[in-house]
Formats: C-alpha cells, sequence, structure tokens
C-alpha cells in the first residue's frame, strides 16, 4: 500500500489552487475539466509526479456551499520554522486559526491556519539535521 492522495471538494477552485501554490508553496502537477462531469480535478503537490503524496482539489461547477462535517480533522505539514512559516502566510492573507505554540500536554511545536474552504491544516515543527 501506498498513500497517494486527498481530496477536498472546494467553492472556489483558482482561489483554493491560488492558496495552496502562492501561500503554501505546492506545485500543480494537473489541471483537468470533465465537461460532461461536470467537474474539475486539480492535483498539486511538493513532489513532481502524483506518485508523490498530493492533495486533489474537486470543484464541481456550480457548487459553492459545502458542509465540512466534523469527521475530517486536518492536513499536517512539517516545517522547519513554524514561526517564519506562519509569518509568511499572514503577510500573503492567509488564515493563522491557532497561533505556534506546543501542543497541549506535549512539547512538539505545532500551529494551524484554514484555506479558503475551512479546511485545517497543521503545521509542525520539525527541525531539519
Amino acid at each position: 500500500m501506498k498513500y497517494l492522495h486527498t481530496m477536498l471538494r472546494v467553492n472556489h477552485l483558482e482561489e483554493s489552487v491560488r492558496f495552496y501554490t502562492d501561500v503554501l508553496g505546492m506545485k500543480v502537477l494537473s489541471h483537468t475539466d470533465y465537461p460532461e462531469g461536470k467537474f474539475t480535478l486539480v492535483f498539486l503537490s511538493y513532489g513532481d509526479s502524483k506518485d508523490d503524496p498530493c492533495i486533489e482539489l474537486t470543484y464541481n461547477y456550480g457548487k459553492h456551499d459545502y458542509q465540512l462535517g466534523d469527521a475530517f480533522g486536518h492536513i499536517a505539514l512539517a516545517t522547519p520554522d513554524i514561526y517564519a512559516t506562519c509569518e509568511a502566510v499572514r503577510k500573503k492573507g492567509g488564515k493563522i486559526s491557532r497561533e505556534p505554540g506546543p501542543m497541549k500536554h506535549g512539547t512538539t511545536v505545532i500551529a494551524f491556519i484554514e484555506d479558503p474552504n475551512g479546511y485545517k491544516i497543521e503545521l509542525i515543527e520539525r527541525k531539519t539535521s
């Protein structure tokens, strides 16, 4: 088994693509319209192919309101300097919903941001050696 991607339904495709590329620095690997099915799929990753872990943004034509539900938690990304990352996200207009600091009952430094659709993204500080 191999992890491939997480699919997120989005309200406004271009706004979401801008967030994941401009704010989080991911690359668009593919952008495919399916007019007969009335949807578009955009795959993004920090890697170079769909064999790398990806986020799949799904836009259903004309659908601009989803209930996120309470079962989905968050996507997690590692960063070597969480404070600098949060500042960069803030400067690019991203929403910080939990400022960086130690996690409750632990020492790992985390923060939470939200994408334009309200999906939570946990940032976890992991120093590189």
